[in-house]
């Protein structure tokens, strides 16, 4: 069921949101010089990271209760509307390749579905109700998080998902780019990245799009880290996919280990192309299924399985 508010108190709430002022100062753009106008998008853009900077206790916090949840076989699920739902679908759909996570494991849901992706859906972000269909059609467990995200901080579909979610025992992050936002009050972990009135008014696809984008960037990358899935800053568990991640693969095992390339090309042929037992047979001169075998002990982390044989050795020294 969709949103029931008159249109004229919609436009009241609108005009009270920092992402939808009016600035006077920018009404002539459209009489500008094109090198004007980028060097003022350019200027607008550069003051996205320090408000996400003045959030970033809290998008720690969020993170680290996230990622126990994840440890458990717990879920990411982003929600949102229009761009905000985009970009959600985006950043899970480069996990499975970046990370090698099950393409299950995190989850990006827009309202009114894939086709909402290249076109607007009628109505879809202002139903509460499809927003909780769509977490039920998941299963959602208290094991999960779901991440509301709508720069307006008041979209039905995301404040909703946040609800939901909670009522069923989730964990639940709300991301908004207004102060005082109905999203973050309803959420565990409130993040609100405050970026300003836009350069066209009302145009949430720049300056909060791109926070959005910054913080959800964090929010998956950093719990991956937590989770094992990289060794120092090298992307252990990338998924060789293509020509160009096969490279890769070869070329992190290499930099984790020093290895000569046929003792790479040995380590990968014996552990099936896995990067992380790859570099634990090298680094460890264990063969593949004992590589397998500790990292399975480790709940993936190839530091922790390095420091276990480590121990190993010590012990038997």
């Amino acid at each position: 069921m969709a949103s029931s508010s008159h249109p004229r108190d919609l436009r009241a709430e609108l005009e009270t949101l920092t992402t939808e002022a009016f600035r006077p100062e920018l009404a002539g753009i459209d009489r500008l010089e094109t090198l004007e106008i980028a060097t003022l998008m350019n200027g607008e853009d550069a003051t996205v990271p320090a408000a996400v900077a003045a959030r970033l206790p809290g998008i720690a916090a969020a993170i680290d209760a996230i990622a126990p949840r994840m440890a458990r076989g717990g879920r990411l699920v982003y929600a949102g509307a229009g761009t905000a739902g985009r970009l959600g679908v985006l950043d899970a759909s480069e996990c499975p390749p970046t990370f090698n996570t099950d393409p299950s494991r995190v989850v990006g849901l827009i309202a009114g579905g894939p086709e909402a992706m290249v076109t607007s859906v009628e109505g879809a972000e202002d139903s509460r109700e499809l927003a909780a269909a769509d977490l039920d059609a998941l299963g959602l467990t208290d094991r999960d998080t779901v991440v509301g995200v709508s720069a307006s901080g008041r979209t039905p579909y995301a404040v909703g998902a946040v609800q939901h979610a909670r009522g069923l025992g989730a964990l639940t992050v709300g991301l908004s780019c207004n102060a005082g936002s109905p999203l973050a009050a309803a959420a565990d972990h409130g993040i609100e990245i405050v970026v300003g009135p836009e350069l066209l008014t009302g145009s949430t696809r720049l300056k909060a799009g791109t926070a959005q984008k910054l913080v959800l960037n964090m929010l998956s990358t950093i719990t991956m880290i937590r989770l094992g899935k990289t060794y120092g800053n090298l992307m252990v568990d990338v998924r060789a996919s293509n020509d160009k991640l096969r490279a890769r693969s070869r070329r992190i095992v290499a930099l984790a280990t020093g290895a000569t390339d046929e003792e790479i090309e040995r380590a990968l042929t014996a552990t099936g192309g896995e990067v992380k037992d790859a570099i634990l047979t090298i680094l460890a001169g264990v063969d593949g299924p004992t590589a397998a075998r500790l990292l399975a002990e480790n709940g993936g982390h190839l530091r922790a399985a390095l420091d276990d044989t480590a121990d190993a050795a010590d012990a038997t020294g």
